[in-house]
């Protein structure tokens, strides 16, 4: 009814409806799947494509009254809260904290500015991973069927580890603190290399450990 009143309006010469038309639509089916997530728990998938929607829907806005530049990070953020929208909804589904941390690190990084791009994009890339795969270790996990959280996952420290060295490594060299720009790389990947050694040692070594020790 909504979009066939403004295309009536559109053809009286009332309004121009060629601007505004293509947001609302795409926000009106966003708020359509918005409407079912927050109607019943088993919509919880519901959030996806709401998110999607709602951020094409403020793509198009931004770039109608500011341009193009950066207008993709909303669609990012609007992304990034949906799949946070779906654990906090149902936690057994922690594996929605992932996409929601690459999303809201591809919004960051799409809003810097021309200036900073090069190894600055590529530092907040790996840090703001790292930073999820960090957040993921520290959230109490909930398996389906489990009646409360049965801990936190270790997993998640190594991707979290050998991001966040590569991270600070491009950090340095954006930074121009580095002396020697072209050994960091492979010593970086010398360090994580051992810190998961000594991780699988420490895993191994306590897994085979004698009862009663």
């Amino acid at each position: 009814m909504a979009v066939g009143g403004l295309l009536l309006l559109d053809l009286l010469g009332i309004l121009k409806t060629a601007a505004v038309l293509p947001p609302l639509i795409f926000a009106g089916v966003g708020v359509l799947f918005a409407s079912l997530f927050v109607r019943s728990r088993e919509f919880w998938w519901a959030a996806i494509p709401g998110s999607v929607f709602l951020g094409l829907g403020a793509v198009i806005t931004a770039t109608q009254l500011a341009g193009a530049e950066g207008a993709g990070t909303y669609l990012f953020l609007f992304m990034a809260v949906g799949f946070a929208a779906v654990f906090l909804r149902i936690r057994t589904n922690w594996w929605a904290l992932i996409p929601a941390g690459v999303l809201f690190t591809l919004a960051v990084v799409v809003a810097l500015p021309p200036e900073l791009q090069g190894t600055t994009v590529a530092a907040v890339l790996f840090l703001g991973l790292a930073a999820t795969f960090g957040l993921l270790s520290l959230v109490p996990v909930q398996h389906p069927g489990d009646p409360a959280p049965s801990g936190r996952m270790k997993w998640p420290l190594i991707p979290a580890a050998i991001l966040g060295v590569l991270g600070v490594v491009f950090a340095f060299q954006a930074m121009s603190l580095l002396l020697a720009v072209d050994f960091a790389l492979p010593a970086a990947l010398i360090l994580a290399g051992i810190a998961l050694l000594v991780y699988a040692y420490r895993t191994t070594r306590g897994g085979h450990r004698p009862h009663g020790a």
